[in-house]
């Protein structure tokens, strides 16, 4: 057992890593890494501009967490996330006292049109929200095991990933697996705007879905768009930094934005450093954004969780 957080805006817990998860990886797929253009001049300001960039080598796994995986993570060290633990009030000016609970966004539908410029009309800060009650007290896991795990703030994928002897990835890594090799192309899986049925409920789910339930992209990983947000390790900035030496070059495994540029302008007195978001969710459409690609990216305050958001991990190193 570890010995849980007990504090938002304190460091992670220490939780010990499992080097035999190094060692046997059936549940991971080996990248060799390469170059690739980078980001989109197609569609919002922060994807841009495109440039060509260079990552190594790296394991990742098929799919996102799992509540099944996320739960052995739990039983085997005790850790508390997050969504599990009230706000400390000096981390939130002007926060009402009566708010300062544990819990986590939750996505509600609306029940009539409403204003797509207010995120507060269809989402809720939901006392008792976490990832073993993923829509508040009273919801259960009950067959959602093979579902994403959600409700996961930064710091507890931080702490899975140390558990299993792993990492998260960059952002350049993340967006190197989506394309599954499809180097350019609009979409993870080439130039069609929406195959199937994803994201209409005609495939049977109006929230996430089981991690397999669709096929997997061209590198033979799972839910790239899709499902959930995937967290990265990137701070967040609002256009691509460009690390290469000059024009006639590649930025070799690029790290993003430095923290200071994370912080969201328009809450001064709040601040949470932000994080690089991956994938779009089950609730990105037409209608409302266009999140569903491998270059798009959205900011996500490390102390923020939700019910559209999990994560995957990587393992760096040459192939053994």
């Amino acid at each position: 057992m570890t010995e849980a957080i007990v504090s938002k805006s304190g460091p992670p817990a220490e939780v010990p890593s499992t080097p035999a998860a190094a060692q046997e990886r059936p549940e991971m797929i080996r990248l060799e890494g390469g170059a690739f253009l980078m980001g989109s001049d197609r569609h919002y300001p922060e994807e841009r501009p495109v440039h060509r960039v260079h990552v190594d080598g790296f394991w990742i796994d098929r799919t996102p967490v799992t509540n099944r995986e996320f739960r052995r993570f739990i039983e085997a060290t005790g850790y508390v996330t997050f969504a599990e633990i009230p706000p400390d009030a000096k981390d939130y000016p002007g926060a009402l006292p009566h708010m300062l609970k544990a819990g986590s966004l939750v996505f509600t539908p609306p029940r009539r049109a409403v204003d797509l410029n207010d995120w507060s009309q269809w989402w809720q800060f939901m006392f008792g929200a976490f990832w073993r009650r993923p829509y508040g007290p009273g919801s259960s896991l009950a067959g959602l095991e093979e579902h994403p795990v959600v409700h996961i703030a930064y710091r507890d994928a931080e702490a899975y990933a140390r558990w299993a002897g792993k990492e998260l990835p960059t952002e350049a890594e993340w967006e190197f697996a989506a394309r599954g090799g499809l180097d350019g192309a609009e979409y993870a899986w080439g130039d069609e705007f929406m195959p199937q049925d994803r994201n209409t409920r005609a495939d049977g789910y109006a929230r996430t879905s089981p991690v397999t339930a669709y096929p997997p992209n061209g590198y033979g990983l799972y839910d790239m768009i899709g499902n959930v947000w995937e967290w990265t390790t990137d701070w967040y900035g609002a256009r691509h930094e460009v690390s290469a030496p000059g024009p006639c070059c590649l930025a070799e495994n690029p790290h993003g934005a430095p923290e200071e540029g994370s912080y969201d302008k328009c809450q001064p007195n709040i601040r949470i450093p932000r994080k690089v978001l991956k994938g779009g969710s089950h609730l990105c459409a037409a209608s409302y954004c266009r999140r569903y690609r491998p270059a798009a990216r959205h900011a996500e305050p490390i102390d923020t969780s939700t019910s559209h958001v999990g994560f995957r991990c990587i393992i760096r190193g040459p192939r053994d």
